[in-house]
């Protein structure tokens, strides 16, 4: 946005300038993430009140077939991606396709456990992954909006050396998410696309005793998977799974 002023001066009293005032792209991202955390926590509520059989809420049924919110997620992404591409509107159309399009990521990757497993697991164990998946959406988000933009080069340079550095930068970064997620530590991995630092430590620390890198790597009797299983013990719990259980209720029952 160009704003137009008229200052004056001892010398000269009417000077002109214009004042570039760039409004920020990362605030429709705000909008966008604001509205995946709103409908998630909201999405939450209701369903443990369902599940509760508390409040005016119930499932919605068509035909005696239950429609999961998956499907108006679904909806709400495809209607907000369609008129993005065809219309391209201005604000404040673009923040309403960012809300839509935030609130139907929110009611998909509620469900993501059910079209992960092809089945209705919303509250058994296997149902946390839906948890997990929108915790680390959310996260990836407010980082992308806080500008951290994987694989940019924008402060690189244009000459060959600062090239191929780029790229070997990229290349390690991405080993290093790698070994992060075959260490089982997929959310610090995918956070180190972002910020290398965390996929960094996660490399330097011990895998989880069920994961890809612990199978194939630490023998059952060595030091290394004891030590393993003493960090990691079955049924352990962590405070960020007190509150996962506190937002997203607990499995079973």
């Amino acid at each position: 946005m160009v704003v137009g002023m008229r200052a004056g001066s001892g010398d000269d009293p009417d000077v002109e300038f214009e004042l570039d005032i760039s409004l920020p792209h990362h605030g429709v991202g705000l909008w966008m993430v604001g509205a995946f955390i709103v409908t998630f926590v909201a999405t939450r509520v209701v369903t443990r009140m369902i599940r509760a059989g508390r409040g005016p809420f119930g499932n919605v049924k068509v035909g005696g077939t239950h429609i999961h919110h998956q499907v108006h997620g679904i909806l709400l992404m495809l209607i907000a991606g369609a008129i993005e591409f065809v219309n391209r509107p201005d604000p404040p159309g673009l923040q309403i396709l960012a809300v839509m399009f935030g609130a139907g990521a929110a009611l998909t990757l509620d469900e993501f456990a059910l079209w992960l497993h092809m089945e209705d697991v919303y509250w058994a164990e296997e149902g946390r992954k839906s948890v997990d998946a929108a915790f680390l959406a959310a996260a990836v988000g407010l980082l992308l909006v806080a500008g951290f933009t994987p694989f940019s080069d924008s402060g690189s340079g244009s000459g060959t050396v600062a090239r191929v550095t780029f790229v070997l930068i990229v290349l390690m970064d991405v080993v290093l998410a790698v070994i992060a997620i075959l260490k089982g530590k997929t959310a610090f991995g995918i956070i180190g696309l972002m910020v290398p630092f965390v996929a960094l430590v996660a490399c330097l620390r011990l895998a989880k005793p069920d994961s890809p890198w612990a199978r194939r790597r630490y023998p059952p009797d060595s030091s290394r998977a004891r030590r393993a299983l003493r960090r990691y013990p079955p049924g352990r719990r962590t405070l960020m799974d007190r509150l996962k259980d506190f937002i997203g209720g607990t499995p079973g029952g």
